[in-house]
């Protein structure tokens, strides 16, 4: 057999590949990131305010501040993955450092002791809403070749309608949608060829023996982050009622690579080796807005109520797949066979809006001895949306009957001694998927110590949270995937200066 050319493999545009749900899932699900005292109480501060990152449960928690005050918190997070597939264990760690959060607020308190308006706050910061650093491994030995994923877009089915031989051989690769690219790259590859039992060669068949083990590796490794502007004003009326509002500047890079190794020892099978790569780079902006309100009733008791609007982003897809197979001539001579770009594909921007959520919280303060607070979050992922709608019409269909209404529950404690702080929290979130395993709900526990210095304070936290997910390969043809449990731990510092 002769040797294959080298192809350029590039999806086409975003509304065309199976990105939608996830795209959706990644931009809505947040982590609980921000400073060490909101960290270590899992972040249940939408009643009470006094920390930079208590802004992101409820904006009135600005007018709380007694004094102007500058914050910043560095984190370091593990992120370790055990992927089950076929019956084979591995695990993966990823460790990072990032800047989780800095900003500072200014408080302007009113000369006139008796007006109503007690308290006016303004405050600028940064936050690290989501860490996308993450490796996931997967290995074991199928009796589904990966063959099935370049049949499924060659040949006609209940989906798509297959493509004609004459049209692969006729066209380039940037000429053909993304599903007849698939197909032009698994079929230039020798991964499939056409039926010649067909009288018109327009179905194709796999150049691997049938019905043998297949063994299999798949590879993920995705970088990046989903940071946020925050603009915040907040102002306190009478003694007893806290009101605000945020306006976010969102941004996000995000870059996934993910690689798919095969082979079998399978005899006569033509394909022996085959390694399949897919590249991802998404970057955009958007905007969001909240508004909240936090009413204490005594010196002990206090509410909060807050609304966060969906975040309304504007996307960008950069990408690039790869093919290399080892194919041998009847002789079993080896014959490398690749499929390789040098070329990037940019696609037209799209938009995706998050939903929005609704937090109601409750906190109760033991005078200088310490508090409890908690916060329940309501949130319907299935209102995600991406745009163009005529483009992303299937794409919308699947996020709304595959993803469903949550609630999110936060619960928080801290106890003082003298200039100490012993902090504690409990994080449970619901699963986003109707079906509960696709991504599983989230349980999370944290604890954290503070010293006030008086001007300055210095926080630490230790959070720990799990997560089950079943993870397939692929979404057409080879659905197979492994059953992945994460453990996500972190520790955050946070350094505290009264201006």
């Amino acid at each position: 057999m002769k040797k294959i050319a080298i192809l350029l493999l590039l999806c086409s545009t975003s509304s065309s590949w199976a990105q939608g749900i996830n795209q959706a899932l990644r931009y809505s699900m947040n982590e609980t990131n921000g400073s060490a005292r909101f960290r270590a109480m899992a972040g249940a501060f939408g009643a009470l305010g006094g920390d930079m990152s208590a802004l992101n449960s409820n904006p009135a928690g600005s007018a709380v501040f007694t004094n102007n005050q500058f914050s910043a918190s560095l984190n370091n997070r593990n992120t370790k993955n055990t992927s089950k597939y076929m019956g084979s264990s591995t695990t993966e760690n990823d460790i990072s450092f990032d800047l989780n959060q800095a900003g500072a607020v200014f408080v302007y308190h009113a000369s006139n002791s008796k007006d109503n308006w007690k308290k006016l706050a303004f405050c600028v910061a940064y936050e690290n809403d989501v860490n996308f650093d993450n490796a996931t491994y997967a290995v074991g030995t199928n009796q589904n070749s990966i063959a099935n994923y370049f049949l499924y877009y060659a040949n006609p089915n209940t989906n798509q309608g297959g493509i004609y031989l004459s049209t692969l051989l006729n066209n380039y690769y940037e000429d053909l949608n993304y599903a007849d690219q698939q197909a032009y790259l698994g079929y230039f590859a020798n991964v499939i060829t056409n039926d010649t039992s067909n009288p018109n060669n327009d179905t194709y068949v796999t150049n691997f023996s049938p019905a043998e083990n297949y063994y299999q590796e798949n590879y993920v490794l995705s970088t990046g982050y989903n940071g946020k502007m925050m603009f915040n004003g907040g102002f306190q009326y009478k003694d007893n009622w806290y009101f605000g509002v945020n306006l976010n500047l969102h941004f996000t890079d995000y870059t996934k690579s993910a690689i798919f190794y095969e082979e079998n020892n399978a005899d006569p099978s033509l394909i022996k080796k085959i390694q399949f790569e897919n590249n991802i780079h998404t970057y955009g902006n958007g905007f969001s807005f909240q508004v909240g309100a936090i009413r204490k009733f005594n010196n002990s008791f206090r509410a909060g109520l807050s609304y966060k609007s969906p975040t309304w982003l504007t996307l960008n897809d950069e990408v690039n797949q790869r093919l290399y197979s080892k194919n041998f001539t009847p002789n079993y001579n080896p014959n490398e066979a690749s499929t390789t770009s040098n070329i990037i594909m940019l696609y037209s921007p799209y938009q995706l809006r998050t939903p929005h959520e609704i937090t109601s919280s409750l906190a109760y303060v033991f005078g200088k001895k310490g508090l409890i607070s908690l916060d329940y979050i309501v949130k319907d992922y299935s209102n995600s949306r991406l745009g163009p709608k005529n483009e992303f019409s299937n794409a919308n269909t699947t996020i709304q009957l595959s993803l469903r209404n949550t609630a999110e529950l936060r619960i928080g404690a801290e106890y003082r001694i003298k200039q100490w702080s012993i902090r504690a929290g409990y994080h449970n979130e619901q699963s986003p998927y109707q079906n509960k395993y696709t991504i599983g709900g989230l349980q999370a526990y944290s604890g954290g110590f503070g010293f006030n210095f008086g001007a300055t304070r210095l926080d630490m936290a230790y959070d720990l949270a799990k997560r089950n997910s079943q993870r397939s390969f692929f979404t057409n043809g080879f659905t197979d995937g492994a059953a992945v449990k994460t453990t996500l731990s972190s520790i955050t510092t946070t350094l505290t200066f009264e201006l």
